[in-house]
C-alpha cells in the first residue's frame, strides 16, 4: 500500500505536494469514488487511479531530463493559457520540472518521473546548489555585490549567505542554496538595480552546457549515479 500523493508522484503526475493539491480540489478518484483528503492509501496493484478521469499507471522506468527553459514558458504541470515546460520535450511518459524557473528567467530545469527525487533535489532543507549568471540594466557596486554576499531582507527575513562573483561591470555569478520566489530579482532591487536577464547554469552537479533555449537531453550514466539518494 501507498500514499494516494505518492502513487501520483510515482505515476510521473506531478511532486507530492501538488499532488496533495489535486487530491484537495477533487481531482483524483480511486476505483471511480473521487477523492478530496488526505491520509488514503492506495494499492497499486489492485486499485485504479483516476487524474481528470484519465487512467494512472505507474512508471516502469525512471526518467530524468535536463532542459535549456526559454524566456516565457512557465515550470508548471498544468496552467491554462500558458507554455509549459513539459510540451517542449515528448519522452512518451508523463515527467514534471524539479522545483520551478520563474517565466521571465532561463536555463537549466530538470524533469523526471521520479517523485522521490524531485523532492530531494527541490527542498530548501537538502541545501543542494543553484547556480545563476545574471546580468544587470547598469554596473554593480562592489557595495551591491557584498550586500548580497551577505544577505538582504525579503519579507522580513534576511536570505542566506551566497557566493557572488563579480563576471563584469553589469554581470555577476551567484550560488544559492535556498530558492525563495523570485529570490535573485528581488535581491537585486533590494540592493537598487534591476536584472536583465537571468540564467541558471546548475543545479547541485548538473550543468546546462551548450544547450541551447528549448533543447533537452537525458542526464549522462555519471550524472545519474550522483543523483541524491533516499
Amino acid at each position: 500500500m501507498m500514499r494516494l500523493q505518492k502513487y501520483l508522484s510515482a505515476a510521473g503526475l506531478c511532486s507530492r505536494r501538488k499532488g496533495e493539491t489535486y487530491i484537495l480540489t477533487g481531482r483524483v478518484a480511486v476505483n471511480g469514488t473521487v477523492v478530496s483528503q488526505l491520509g488514503v492509501q492506495v494499492d497499486p496493484d489492485k486499485d485504479e487511479v483516476r487524474f481528470d478521469g484519465k487512467p494512472l499507471q505507474l512508471n516502469e522506468k525512471n526518467i530524468y531530463i535536463a532542459l535549456h527553459k526559454p524566456v516565457g514558458v512557465v515550470s508548471s504541470c498544468d496552467h491554462p493559457d500558458k507554455k509549459l515546460v513539459i510540451n517542449l520535450v515528448d519522452v512518451g511518459a508523463r515527467i514534471f520540472p524539479v522545483g520551478r524557473l520563474d517565466q521571465d528567467s532561463e536555463g537549466l530545469l530538470l524533469l523526471t518521473n521520479d517523485g522521490a527525487l524531485h523532492h530531494r533535489l527541490a527542498h530548501p532543507k537538502f541545501g543542494h546548489e543553484k547556480e545563476y549568471l545574471v546580468t544587470a540594466t547598469g554596473p554593480m557596486s562592489d557595495r551591491a555585490l557584498q550586500q548580497m554576499r551577505t544577505g538582504v531582507l525579503l519579507d522580513g527575513k534576511r536570505t542566506q549567505p551566497a557566493e557572488v562573483k563579480r563576471v563584469a561591470a553589469n554581470r555577476f555569478r551567484i550560488i544559492l542554496k535556498e530558492g525563495r520566489n523570485r529570490q535573485i530579482r528581488r535581491m537585486v532591487n533590494q540592493v537598487g538595480a534591476k536584472v536583465k536577464r537571468l540564467i541558471r547554469v546548475r543545479v547541485a552537479h548538473i550543468r546546462l552546457g551548450d544547450l541551447m533555449p528549448g533543447q533537452w537531453r537525458y542526464l549522462t550514466k555519471h550524472e545519474k549515479e550522483r543523483l541524491p539518494e533516499g
